[in-house]
C-alpha cells in the first residue's frame, strides 16, 4: 500500500469547500480537463453515488468510474475507484478554521497484481503532482465562490 496526503488552507467556509469536492458536478467545474460526467446511479450526490468522469491528462483522455462510499456533511467524503487492479481510496476531510477551511486529501492505494504493488510508491510520486494541482484548483474555485 502507498499513500498520498495533501493539505490546503482554503479561504472559504467548510460547506462551500465540501460541496466543491463532494458533488461530482461541482468538482468537474473546479478542476481542469473534465470533458464528460455521466452518473451511473440514481443519486447525483451523497453516499452511493456512482459516476464516470472523462478527463484529459497529459494529452490523453481517460474515463474512470468512481463511487462515493462515505459522506458526512461538511466533515468528510470518501471516493473510491479501481483501475488496473489497484483500488484508489480517497478520503477528503474539511476542518473549519475561522472563516477558512483546512482541506486534506488522503489517498490510499491497494494493489492486487504484484507489479502494481512494487511500482505503486513510484506511481504515487507522479500522481502527487496531479493531486496538488487539483486541490489548488479547488482552492481557487472556492475562494472565487466565497467572495
Amino acid at each position: 500500500m502507498a499513500t498520498i496526503t495533501v493539505t490546503r488552507r482554503v479561504e472559504a467556509p467548510a460547506d462551500v469547500v465540501f460541496r466543491a469536492v463532494a458533488e461530482p458536478k461541482r468538482f468537474a467545474e473546479a478542476i481542469a480537463g473534465v470533458t464528460k460526467l455521466e452518473f451511473l446511479s440514481a443519486e447525483t450526490s451523497g453516499a452511493g453515488t456512482r459516476y464516470r468522469q472523462s478527463r484529459v491528462l497529459n494529452g490523453k483522455e481517460n474515463a474512470m468510474e468512481f463511487e462515493v462510499t462515505e459522506w458526512v456533511d461538511n466533515q468528510r467524503v470518501r471516493i473510491v475507484n479501481e483501475t488496473h487492479g489497484t483500488v484508489w481510496d480517497s478520503l477528503f476531510t474539511f476542518v473549519p478554521s475561522g472563516g477558512a477551511t483546512d482541506l486534506t486529501m488522503r489517498m490510499d492505494t491497494r494493489s492486487k497484481p504484484l507489479l502494481a504493488k512494487i511500482m505503486m510508491p513510484l506511481v504515487c510520486v507522479l500522481i502527487r503532482g496531479a493531486v496538488e494541482k487539483d486541490l489548488d484548483a479547488v482552492k481557487s474555485y472556492c475562494e472565487r465562490s466565497a467572495r
